[in-house]
């Protein structure tokens, strides 16, 4: 009788440490924008999400212990989803501005690039209000590109606003805006495509403004999940220090992308 008491008891105890150990994984739900932004982040006809920031993120989670699962949200409306309780996470290269931070809290960063101009390779002009004098700008809208060119650009130039990046690409290669502004890194993925390089070509990076474009890119939070800021925290140093980050990174990118 002891010896089946005994082994019951092993039996028992064998279920509820698999048990445990997967309590220990707090599920969270991770959003990214739901418009291709390569070479970050870019679903195949699938729905399957790849890039670079994709596997950043599947790093963080693994590292934090976090059970996170891909949720694609507009982008116009991705921080009403996350204070709205929809997702739990935004990593979606969303930059760590003043203004952002009235409403969410944000993770140390996890990398940052400078934000440059595009134009057709017959125009010559440069990166400037005197530069883009009386032309036509597009920009997505809701973004840290919309606000910096209204606020240096408007006073010479036209601003033109699109849901998604990829729309204002195909404007300026059919010639309906002149000039379009965003992330160096995602403007030189469309000028790697055959459309961007038969288009178009850098036209130079603008000048910084960190109250505007941010202090790099980090995890958007609600400010009241202070632990969850903690883990990913923690995980960003983990995975930068252990060679995960430089792993992941070297395949996309020849430069450091973590940035100063």
């Amino acid at each position: 009788m002891t010896s089946l008491m005994g082994k019951l008891a092993v039996a028992l105890l064998a279920l509820v440490i698999p048990a445990v150990g997967a309590a220990q994984a707090e599920a969270i739900k991770a959003g990214i924008s739901a418009e291709p932004y390569p070479p970050f982040a870019t679903a195949d006809a699938s729905g399957k999400w790849s890039g670079w920031e994709i596997e950043i993120t599947e790093a963080i989670c693994k590292a934090a212990k976090l059970e996170c699962t891909i949720v694609p949200v507009a982008w116009d409306g991705i921080i009403p989803a996350l204070t709205s309780n929809k997702i739990d996470a935004i990593f979606a290269s969303m930059s760590i501005t003043p203004e952002r931070k009235q409403t969410i809290d944000f993770s140390d960063k996890y990398y940052n690039s400078p934000t440059a101009v595009m134009g057709p390779k017959a125009a010559k002009f440069t990166a400037t209000p005197e530069g883009l004098k009386g032309k036509i700008i597009g920009v997505q809208i809701s973004t840290i590109h919309e606000n910096y060119v209204k606020k240096y650009f408007t006073s010479a130039a036209e601003v033109k606003t699109y849901q998604t990046e990829d729309e204002a690409h195909q404007d300026l290669v059919a010639g309906r805006v002149d000039a379009v502004q965003g992330d160096e890194i995602t403007l030189k993925a469309f000028l790697d495509s055959a459309e961007g390089k038969a288009c178009c070509d850098l036209k130079g990076e603008v000048k910084d403004d960190p109250e505007v474009l941010g202090a790099g890119v980090g995890a958007g939070l609600r400010k009241s999940d202070t632990a969850l800021k903690a883990k990913i925290d923690a995980a960003i140093k983990q995975i930068r220090a252990d060679g995960t980050y430089d792993k992941i990174s070297k395949p996309y990118f020849d430069f450091d992308i973590y940035g100063k």
